[in-house]
Formats: structure tokens, sequence, C-alpha cells
């Protein structure tokens, strides 16, 4: 005789209407983001997120079992918020050539860091985990991080005639990231007061594609031509 499971369900918070799971969720999600964005993980508290989300306090235990799982469920959201792998393969298919496929990557990350995000917690909390990875990061690693290093090295070692692993071409790969890593890192005041002409609004992002690409082109080329005289 085959027995069939039965599926748990979990019990509803105390003191609160039943309401849709998923929207409680993500309520919770936003409103932990601004709190680590704030404070950082050590100085957040489970009480100060349910309050700002408007659930029981007993929400983040329910959802996530702990802050901690709450933190890495924050960390593991920021792809979705900012440049999923599937956006940047989306972004070059199509393309042809690498020089197209890099003005295509360049676009897709410039316009991501000077549109809305730019404006809420998530950059905040990644310019965090840049800074000082905590153990949520590795999650993203393996599936978010390396897929996008390998689209970018390709896209890199073709344009400068090298294969892929060649060590240039990881430094090339770099030098492009660097501006884009500079955009997601610094805080915008303190950008435009040292740079007052620079603009990192989205009106800006076109100028700024154009010069990451051409500048990127540029170094790329000389770089390339140095290591081919080498080998």
């Amino acid at each position: 005789m085959r027995h069939h499971a039965t599926k748990r369900v979990r019990p509803a918070l105390p003191g609160r209407p039943k309401e849709d799971e998923q929207t409680t969720r993500r309520r919770l999600l936003e409103a932990a983001g601004q709190v680590f964005a704030d404070k950082g993980f050590d100085r957040a508290t489970g009480k100060e997120i349910c309050e700002r989300a408007g659930t029981n306090t007993a929400a983040v235990n329910y959802y996530f079992g702990g802050m901690e799982g709450l933190y890495a469920a924050v960390v593991s959201d920021i792809p979705n918020r900012l440049v999923t792998v599937e956006a940047v393969s989306a972004a070059v298919a199509g393309k042809r050539g690498a020089k197209a496929k890099l003005e295509a990557l360049i676009g897709l990350l410039v316009r991501t860091l000077t549109g809305p995000a730019s404006s809420s917690w998530v950059l905040r909390v990644a310019a965090r985990e840049w800074a000082a990875p905590s153990p949520a990061l590795d999650a993203l690693r393996d599936k978010e991080m390396l897929p996008k290093a390998r689209i970018l090295r390709g896209i890199v070692g073709e344009l400068m005639g090298l294969p892929d692993d060649h060590p240039a071409v990881a430094r090339g790969c770099v030098s492009v990231l660097a501006p884009c890593v500079l955009l997601l890192l610094l805080d915008r005041r303190t950008l435009k007061r040292a740079f007052p002409a620079f603009g990192s609004t989205a009106d800006d992002a076109p100028a700024l594609i154009r010069h990451m690409v051409q500048f990127a082109l540029a170094g790329l080329s000389a770089v390339a031509a140095e290591a081919r005289r080498d080998r």
C-alpha cells in the first residue's frame, strides 16, 4: 500500500491576519535591505526590520530562520535588482563582433548604476559586500559572478586576440570593470564634490558609456600589442 506524504503547513503568525506569504516576504526583504544598508548586519535588529515592514516581530524567524538567513536572502536578491547573468547574456546575444558586445555590456552596467538603483539600498549593501565579503556572498560566486566573468573574458580575449586565460586578458577585464566598480562603491556626493563635471545620473549615461567604451578599447589594444610582441 502506497503512503502519500502530507504537505507540512506552517502555522500562521500570531496576532496578524492571514496575508499572502510572498507579499510579506517581499516587504521584509525591502525593509531589511534598507536597514542593512544604513546600519550593516551587526547593528541591524529584527525588531526594527519588522516594524518597517509592518509585520509581526516573529516574522524574521518565521520566513528566514533568523537574521543570518534574512541577510543571506537580501544579498542573494541583489543581482535580481541590478544585473543578472541572464541579463548579461541577453545584452550580448546577437551582437556581431566583440566591440559591439563590449559596448552592450558596458551600456547595461552603466545604465543600471546610474538608474533608479543608484538611489536605493541595493548599491549600499552591494558595496558593503564588495568591500568586506560575508559568507552570504559565497552562494553568488558560482551562480552569478563566475558566469559573468566568463562572458567578459571571452569578449576581452577576442578584442585582444589572446586566449581568454592569458594574464593580459584577466588584467584587461579588471580594467574594463574598474570604472563600474567605482560607480558601485563610491558615494555619489563625494564623487560630485571631487569631480563636479563627471556626471553620474541617468541623463549622463550615454556620454559615460561612450567614454568608457573608447577608453577600454584603446587600453586593451595597446596592452594586446605589447603582449603579442612579448610572445
